[in-house]
Formats: C-alpha cells, sequence, structure tokens
C-alpha cells in the first residue's frame, strides 16, 4: 500500500475543487513504522443512565489499544490510546437494536486493528492516519456486509472505532521523539504543509501554527445535565447513596461549576423549554454569584431549524437571564447535510454560534457546514487524533468557534481529550461526564492527573499535561 496513492483518495474532493496537487515530501528523519498493535475490550457500566438523542444509555464498551512503532534508528517504542465505542451516538439506528450496532463495532475494532497491522509505510502519525483512513473505511463496509446489517457502518462510527489506533501512535511517536506530541506538528517533524491536507487555503502554513507547543493552565469545565438527570430532591426516587452528588444542586457546590450543558429532545418543544428554564433557575438560585454560560444541544433531533427559532424565542421570553446565559448551541438537526440542506442556519447563527458535531467528519463536511450557515465546529478526540488537530486549524482559518465535546470518555480518554482542549486555541470549555456516568473507570487515574479527575472550581487544570507522546501514562 503506498502512502501517497492513499492520501490522493483521501483528499480527492478538496484537492480536485482547490486543483492542488499532492506532491509527497521526502519522508523526514524523524518518521516512524508500525511493528504490531493490539487490543482489548472492556466492558464498563455506567452510575445512571444517560439520556442523549432520545435514547438512554447505561453501558459501554472501551476499546484500549497499544502501538508499537519502530524509528529509522531502530529504536522501538510502545503507545496507548482508549475510547468508548459510542455506538447510540455513532451508529444510531432505528432499524437495528443497541447489542446489533455495539457488536459491529467491537468486531470494526478488531478489524481496524488487523488492517493497521498490514500497514508498513515509514511516516508522520498524520501521514499514517491519512493514508489508513480509505482503508478503514473499506474495513467497516465488509464488516456490514458479513453481518448482514440493515445499514451500513457509518463514516462517523469508523472514525471513533479507529480513534484508539490513531491515539496510540500519536502516543509511541512522542515518546519515541522524547516529545509531548503537540511539539511534533512544525515543519522540522511534519514536513508537509497544511495544503496537502486541508487545500490551498493552507498553501505554506504548518500545523503548528494552529496548536499552541505548551496547554493552557486551565480549561472551562461543561457539565453534562442529561435527559432523564435528577434535577432537585423532588425528582429521585430512589437515591444512589455511593457518595456522589445527585442533583444539579448537589453536583454545583462539589464542582463549583459555572458552565453546563444541557442535552434536549428536539421534538417535544415545551419540553426543552421548561428543562432550560429550569435549569437556569436551579443554577442561579443555588450559585446567584457566577457568572453562567450553557450550551444547549439537541443531537440533531429538531426536526427543522423553524423548531429551534422558536425555542431560542420562547426561551428569551420566559427567562431573558437564561437566554442571555447560551454560549453555543449544538448540532439542532441531522447530521446527514446534504440530505438537510434546506435547513440552513444563518437566523440562528445570528442569535448564537451553532456548532457541527455529528456533521463533521471531514474537510468537506466543514466547508459545507460553513455555507448552511454553521459558525462552529466540536473537536472530538473520539474521532481521531490527526482529524481533531486538521479540524482545528481549518476551523481557526475560517474564524470558527471552537468546543470540545465528550463521548462519557473516562482515563487515558479523557486525559486525550483535555489535552486537546488545552492546546488549541480559542477553545471555549470541554465537556467531561465520565466524572458525572463512569466514575468508577476513572479512580485508577485520579492520582496521576488529579487536576483532570477532580474538579473544584469548575476547571480543569491542564497545565500538567506535558508529557511525552500524548502524556498519558497506562
Amino acid at each position: 500500500m503506498n502512502s501517497g496513492s492513499s492520501l490522493t483518495r483521501r483528499s480527492c474532493l478538496s484537492l480536485a475543487a482547490t486543483g492542488v496537487s499532492a506532491v509527497i515530501a521526502k519522508p523526514a528523519p524523524t518518521t516512524i513504522q508500525i511493528e504490531s498493535v493490539t487490543f482489548t475490550l472492556e466492558d464498563i457500566k455506567y452510575r445512571s443512565p444517560y439520556k442523549f438523542g432520545g435514547v438512554a444509555v447505561d453501558n459501554t464498551t472501551l476499546l484500549n489499544v497499544k502501538a508499537r512503532i519502530r524509528t529509522k534508528a531502530g529504536k522501538v517504542v510502545e503507545g496507548f490510546g482508549s475510547m468508548p465505542l459510542s455506538n447510540v451516538w455513532a451508529f444510531p439506528s432505528r432499524q437495528m437494536p443497541f447489542d446489533i450496532t455495539q457488536n459491529a463495532m467491537r468486531e470494526l475494532g478488531k478489524r481496524l486493528v488487523a488492517v493497521t497491522n498490514t500497514y508498513r509505510e515509514y511516516g508522520h502519525p498524520i501521514d499514517i492516519n491519512t493514508a489508513l483512513e480509505p482503508e478503514y473505511l473499506k474495513a467497516a463496509a465488509q464488516v456490514s456486509t458479513e453481518l448482514k446489517l440493515l445499514a451500513p457502518i457509518p463514516k462517523l462510527c469508523t472514525l471513533v472505532t479507529a480513534s484508539p489506533i490513531d491515539a496510540a501512535i500519536h502516543d509511541a511517536f512522542g515518546k519515541a521523539l522524547g516529545l509531548n506530541c503537540y511539539l511534533t506538528y512544525g515543519p522540522d517533524i511534519l514536513n508537509k504543509d497544511l495544503s496537502h491536507y486541508l487545500g490551498k487555503d493552507f498553501k505554506g502554513e504548518f500545523l503548528n501554527q494552529y496548536v499552541n507547543s505548551k496547554p493552557r493552565a486551565e480549561v472551562n469545565l461543561y457539565h453534562s445535565v442529561g435527559g432523564v438527570d435528577t434535577l432537585t430532591d423532588a425528582d429521585i426516587t430512589k437515591r444512589l447513596n455511593d457518595g456522589l452528588p445527585e442533583t444539579l444542586p448537589e453536583w454545583i457546590r462539589y464542582n463549583g461549576l459555572h458552565h453546563i450543558k444541557i442535552k434536549l429532545q428536539g421534538d417535544d418543544i415545551k419540553w426543552d423549554i421548561d428543562r432550560t428554564v429550569s435549569i437556569n433557575r436551579i443554577a442561579e438560585e443555588t450559585s446567584p454569584s457566577v457568572k453562567w454560560l450553557y450550551c444547549v444541544d439537541f443531537n440533531e433531533r429538531c426536526p427543522n431549524v423553524a423548531y429551534l427559532l422558536e425555542y431560542l424565542r420562547k426561551v428569551k421570553e420566559l427567562s431573558p437571564r437564561g437566554f442571555e446565559r447560551i454560549q453555543y448551541i449544538e448540532q439542532p438537526t441531522a447530521r446527514d447535510l446534504k440530505a438537510d440542506s434546506r435547513n440552513v442556519m444563518h437566523e440562528a447563527a445570528k442569535l448564537r454560534p451553532v456548532v457541527i458535531d455529528e456533521s463533521l467528519t471531514d474537510l468537506e463536511t466543514l466547508l459545507l457546514a460553513r455555507e448552511l450557515g454553521y459558525t462552529g465546529v466540536a473537536l472530538k478526540a473520539c474521532k481521531g487524533q490527526s482529524q481533531a488537530m486538521l479540524m482545528a486549524a481549518a476551523a481557526q482559518k475560517y474564524k470558527m468557534f471552537l468546543c470540545v465535546q465528550d463521548l462519557s470518555c473516562p482515563g487515558a480518554s479523557l486525559v486525550h481529550s483535555a489535552s486537546i482542549a488545552s492546546h488549541v486555541p480559542g477553545v471555549s470549555g470541554i465537556e467531561a461526564n465520565s466524572r458525572q456516568y463512569l466514575p468508577a473507570a476513572n479512580e485508577a487515574w485520579r492520582p496521576k492527573f488529579p487536576g483532570i479527575f477532580t474538579i473544584k472550581d469548575g476547571t480543569m487544570k491542564t497545565a500538567a499535561l506535558t508529557g511525552p507522546g500524548l502524556g498519558v501514562v497506562a
């Protein structure tokens, strides 16, 4: 498999549109070769169900990956990556039950590891991922056929399943060089400019121009309020009594919160409005001196933009302060932007940034979203470190609002996500809800990264994310 030809396949749409040729530079002396990739699957239970996108989730599977790489000098180093296989988000289906789509992702994970083990070209991790992505998509199509799935595995699902492999390779690469991975994106190490990945607008620019070499000291934390989460004592039928908060006021006091992510239904406007107004009332009653900010997330369930505009109008009418505190809106309508192109966001974006999340799978979808009026981008570790970095560059170039979102990431995946949030300039904050729903999976990591796993003033302390690779010590 030739990395140059694979790059051309992946970039054909954007490069053809821009007239940029995929010229491959000579391999840098710092390039690496994959020696072996191994994986384990780890099933974990939620502390309490988390409802988003109309579905309440109570379990997930972690895909844990170890990648051994070899430098040109013969040094062998191992890296680690981990990510939840969140099938409800990555592979939603009304035709297939939870177990079927979850099993498809588990099987796909095995297949993608096998595909990666066949790749022997030297390269930077971003070039390795660029070359492998078309092969990953072919593997997803094969798994869909072999399992006789009623709908094919979508690209987003493939990106999520591949993300811990990509993370492990970035991690190993940085460790081989003795550098944090955010120090490996300059022309001295990544010797192709961004036009090779993002088109002619980026000619002569390099990735390190769009990421900070050192992490910010802290990042605002968005506390998630799921669709079935209890707001007050009156909502509780039976307490868990596990030592953690169980109502919104308890969480506000426990973590010193000042940012909240509100999960909405998108198919019940009265519920959505009442939920938003109630959360704002509880927040300001609990901590009246706090300068509250909210994200409202419909998980693509609004039938149209008219629903969103009516929701915003009514919230402003009933709770002017609550409306002012909405910092941005996340993925209000369906993720397939081509099929849903009449739902333009220009009017809504005049009121607040409208962010794509599920829709964002590549540069093409980012550019299409801009045409349709979206003004922001949600970066996610679960779409791969390589893609997160390239989309971060594109979003900054096009002056888009930036945030980092979660996949109920515990342990290493949360450290990875926090690292993205702390190194990308302009990120408004990070959602990190595993402390709410998967706390047991975080316990072993708390002593290693106390500032990430113990929240006291509504911020995640990220200054320590300077270690080699992704900074993750498995």
